[in-house]
């Protein structure tokens, strides 16, 4: 057996292997809640939290007073306390569907009681349903239905009784059953608990009461003062977070329909016509696009580099699920740019030989046009993926799993944290995916495959490669757009740039939702 045969041995080997663990990694991720919801949730919170603003509650003889009862309704809506509660159940009944379902699964596959991922899955969704439980109660309590908060905290505190993370659980409900009774055995640790186990208008509405109960008017004044900040700061936060998706997606819809309308009349002298059917001239074949792909990419990232940081963590006694918001987001910042460093290591070595490349290869040129690609490319793809996301939601449901990345974004307010988050996500990823996914595979894939083939199929790559199951669709549809800058502009910095500002601004939102939560 020759040297060759060795290697293209070694590489359907690795190959089944790729796909096998992506295959797994797709099908964990289905038994995941989706980090979606999670994030509407935070929106949720920060409509409560501008509820408590006194220019949408009291009268004034402003001019301008009329105003504000419109923006309320625009911003809040007419129930907040009401929508936000059917937000919680919904959500609430969801994940405990979810739960069952991965039960049923594993009892269908023989697994019950043998598997400790699984059994960790299922504790985990417990969790974020007992502190759902713990702030439907709050929000029945501030629409009256106090015999309603009574029963749904008995429940929670009946569940905790048989976690060994219920402890916090357990005393504040204890508390807030306390509160909401009017009994006398309120302690000392009972502020403590509410400031350490709530957050945002949950822990300001606990507070109030506590503090009407002990009858401290001077620390309820403080806090309405504190709250009244908060709630002003909120509802600028909401204005942004509301209005500039909004603009976007106007924006983007009428480029849309001016381009398509330009292309009806001018067809292939239209700018969307572009390069149409241009592909590029590719010196290597299928084995040196699967080598690159397989070894440098999928293996790195799904083998070779949890193998190294596994025994990283083990050598230094590092519990990763123990680590904080900023050690979790250097964490992923170090794996990722060494994820980045060797794939592009193996991509360099296996064209290397195929050096000088023909033109167009790898181009990367700042220009007027190169800019207007990109930021063309990014309004345009704000009402496509909305639309798809939408339909991909009542796909899935609220199962799938999403980048882990989020959740550590909503929770993270270290600077630094942030900083690195940004790096990550707004320039790495940016430039190491585009160089992989479209500068590399969509232009090799040419070779074989028109190049609206090669759109698609690097688009449907680039989406598995975030191995979550939900995003796979709406994933595809932005990895295909990205392929159409790129094969139009025949520039990587237009879909470098429209990329970057497509996480940025999902980055910022995340920031904004954040901050307003605590």
């Amino acid at each position: 057996m020759n040297l060759q045969t060795i290697k293209r041995v070694l590489l359907v080997i690795l190959t089944i292997i790729a796909v096998g663990q992506t295959t797994v990694s797709l099908f964990n991720s289905w038994q995941q809640p989706q980090t979606q919801s999670r994030i509407e949730l935070y929106q949720t919170n920060l409509v409560l939290n501008a509820t408590e603003w006194k220019k949408f509650t009291e009268a004034s003889s402003n001019k301008d007073a009329d105003i504000y009862p419109k923006l309320r309704e625009q911003l809040i809506g007419k129930e907040p306390l009401k929508n936000a509660q059917k937000q919680y159940e919904e959500l609430k009944t969801s994940l405990t569907k979810t739960q069952d379902s991965i039960k049923g699964d594993s009892l269908r596959d023989g697994k019950a009681g043998r598997s400790s991922s699984i059994l960790a899955q299922t504790e985990r969704i417990g969790s974020i349903v007992d502190e759902l439980d713990l702030r439907i109660g709050i929000l029945q309590a501030e629409q009256g239905q106090t015999n309603a908060a009574l029963e749904t905290w008995t429940n929670l505190i009946e569940r905790s009784k048989f976690k060994t993370d219920g402890l916090n659980n357990f005393k504040t409900v204890a508390v807030l059953i306390d509160l909401w009774t009017d009994k006398s055995s309120i302690t000392a640790t009972s502020e403590t608990q509410i400031k350490a186990n709530l957050d945002g208008w949950f822990k300001y509405r606990s507070l109030a009461k506590l503090y009407q109960v002990e009858q401290r008017p001077a620390d309820l004044a403080n806090l309405e003062l504190q709250q009244q900040n908060i709630a002003e700061q909120v509802v600028n936060k909401l204005l942004l977070v509301g209005v500039l998706p909004v603009i976007g997606l106007l924006i983007g819809t009428l480029l849309i329909l001016g381009l398509t309308l330009q292309l009806a009349i001018r067809k292939k002298r239209s700018i969307l016509a572009t390069n149409s059917g241009i592909g590029w001239k590719t010196p290597w074949d299928i084995e040196t696009i699967s080598i690159v792909l397989i070894v440098g990419f999928f293996t790195v990232k799904d083998i070779v580099l949890p193998i190294v940081l596994g025994l990283i963590l083990s050598l230094f006694q590092i519990n990763p699920t123990k680590l904080d918001n900023l050690q979790q987001v250097m964490f992923s910042f170090v794996a990722y740019i060494g994820i980045a460093v060797l794939a592009v290591t193996i991509l360099f070595f296996a064209i290397k030989k195929y050096f000088p490349l023909p033109p167009d290869w790898f181009k990367f040129k700042l220009t007027p046009q190169s800019i207007a690609w990109g930021i063309g490319g990014y309004l345009t793809a704000i009402p496509l993926v909305i639309i798809i996301s939408l339909i991909n939601q009542q796909l899935w449901g609220d199962r799938g799993g999403g980048n882990p990345i989020l959740p550590v974004a909503l929770q993270g307010q270290d600077n630094l944290a942030k900083f690195l988050l940004f790096l990550t996500a707004c320039i790495a990823a940016p430039i190491f995916e585009e160089l992989i996914f479209r500068g590399f595979l969509l232009a090799s894939l040419t070779r074989y495959l028109p190049v609206w083939g090669a759109i698609t199929v690097s688009g449907l790559i680039f989406a598995v490669a975030h191995l979550s199951l939900s995003e796979v669709i709406p994933l595809t549809v932005l990895g295909m757009l990205l392929g159409f800058v790129y094969t139009r502009s025949r520039n990587l910095l237009s879909s470098m740039l429209m990329h970057a500002l497509w996480n940025s601004g999902t980055l910022i939102t995340l920031f904004i939702l954040g901050s307003g939560n605590s």
